[in-house]
């Protein structure tokens, strides 16, 4: 999947800007990740801990290549969209790592961001409680699960490699 052209971050769609927030972990961006949540300027402790976490994860897993399998959303409201992306990390030994993340996207004028962590509420997190949920019996998530099993039976002890690493 091709993201973001002229260096900067597509916020025309809750899901671009999701798409664009992995891709730009991965590829440890933090000027980009940053713009995925609309900050470039006095940006809160909470989020830069957030990013440097981001960015350190990715880079433990050694990552060659993401491929971005699908992102949709989960619901929407008007305060924001939540929204589920799975993809997969292809690693140095051409293994896919699978992973599934969700977050919840923000829209201010015509643009797109990611919620940073001080502007999601406990009643927002009760609902995607909720949403996840039901997301958890769909086929997409079915899926995900089976292929993360099946990495994990393949590759005993790499969560605690990458934990390891984390620290």
């Amino acid at each position: 999947v091709g993201i973001c052209g002229c260096g900067g971050v597509s916020h025309k769609s809750p899901e671009k800007v999701t798409e664009e927030l992995i891709q730009s972990s991965v590829n440890g961006k933090e000027k980009k990740i940053l713009d995925c949540y609309l900050e470039t300027k006095n940006t809160e402790d909470s989020l830069k801990s957030e990013v440097d976490t981001l960015i350190k994860y990715y880079k433990s897993h050694n990552v060659k290549k993401l491929k971005i399998q699908d992102c949709d959303t989960l619901s929407e409201n008007e305060k924001y969209t939540y929204v589920y992306i799975t993809y997969n990390l292809v690693l140095d030994d051409d293994q896919e790592y699978p992973c599934i993340g969700t977050y919840m996207v923000g829209k201010k004028d015509k643009d797109y961001y990611i919620l940073p962590p001080s502007q999601i509420t406990d009643a927002m997190r009760n609902q995607a409680a909720s949403d996840y949920a039901r997301f958890m019996t769909t086929d997409t998530y079915k899926e995900y699960t089976k292929d993360y099993d099946t990495f994990i039976k393949n590759n005993p002890g790499y969560e605690d490699k990458i934990s390891e690493k984390m620290k």
